[in-house]
């Protein structure tokens, strides 16, 4: 992985959609991370859907956050707070550093600009596992383009630098 990072180069991602009835024909919210990231230059290296499973999502985070070539990893979906609702549980024990405040901006933003008072109801979270950035957001396609296009997108190349400028 280079930990050269700049403006200029793409970051390189994986994306997970987290749901027991999403297919990649019937999945909004992956491709829509997929089309937002594209139009900033960034690459896409992984497209996957997991069944709302413990096991299933470490199983996939973990190869992504082991993959060389990744960057970042943006979840989707599992946020809520259901029985079946688990992403967060499963890659929060992972992380080596949490970003609180992506959750917390997110919360604010989906409160102001998008749900109002059921925003207390996401979950939404972000950290660094294995030198990789990971974000966990809703799966519904205006939490997507939210949190993509207010927090995710305008800091995702600073975030990667920033994980990266100590490393040797």
């Amino acid at each position: 992985m280079s930990h050269n990072h700049s403006k200029n180069k793409p970051v390189q991602c994986a994306v997970i959609t987290v749901s027991d009835t999403r297919t990649k024909d019937t999945d909004k919210s992956g491709p829509l991370i997929i089309d937002l990231l594209q139009r900033e230059h960034h690459e896409v290296l992984i497209y996957k859907i997991v069944r709302d499973e413990k096991n299933e999502i470490q199983a996939n985070l973990l190869k992504a956050a082991n993959d060389d070539r990744v960057e970042a990893v943006i979840f989707n979906g599992g946020t809520g707070i259901s029985q079946r609702d688990i992403t967060i549980e499963s890659i929060q024990p992972f992380f080596t550093k949490e970003l609180p405040g992506f959750g917390e901006i997110f919360r604010y933003l989906s409160f102001v600009d998008d749900i109002g008072s059921k925003s207390i109801l996401s979950r939404a979270v972000a950290g660094v596992v294995n030198n990789r950035i990971v974000f966990s957001i809703p799966g519904s396609t205006g939490a997507v383009k939210l949190a993509m296009e207010k927090l995710i997108l305008p800091e995702l190349h600073h975030i990667v630098k920033e994980i990266h400028k100590d490393l040797r």
